[in-house]
């Protein structure tokens, strides 16, 4: 059984930083592609970084130059280090990865909430 572990997010002032950690654990299997996915209240999920196995990275142009996705530990973590957080990007944080035959795993989600 395949689980997304994911680890960070939380409170903190607009302008402050947070990691967000997420690990694949359970069956082995070749990831295509891994990153986040954020939800906002009453909107829809939408990608926020990305990278494949080829090491190509794909961010959202809201958190280009802020958010930083790295691939660590043999491919099956990723972490996310979001800097100079802005109250938009409050919201629910998924982590996925896909796997062979395109097959999706998602992580619960963490919150993250960006206020005074």
């Amino acid at each position: 059984q395949v689980q997304l572990v994911e680890s960070g997010g939380g409170l903190v002032q607009p302008g402050g930083s947070l990691g967000l950690s997420c690990t694949v654990s359970g069956d082995t299997f070749t990831i295509y592609n891994m990153g986040w996915y954020r939800q906002a209240p009453g909107k829809e999920r939408d990608v926020v970084a990305t990278i494949d196995i080829s090491g190509n990275l794909v961010e959202d142009d809201s958190v280009k130059g802020r958010f930083t996705l790295s691939r660590v530990n043999t491919r099956t973590t990723v972490f996310l280090q979001m800097n100079h957080l802005k109250p938009e990007d409050t919201a629910v944080y998924f982590c996925y990865c896909l796997g062979p035959n395109c097959r999706q795993y998602w992580g619960k989600g963490t919150a993250v909430s960006v206020s005074h």
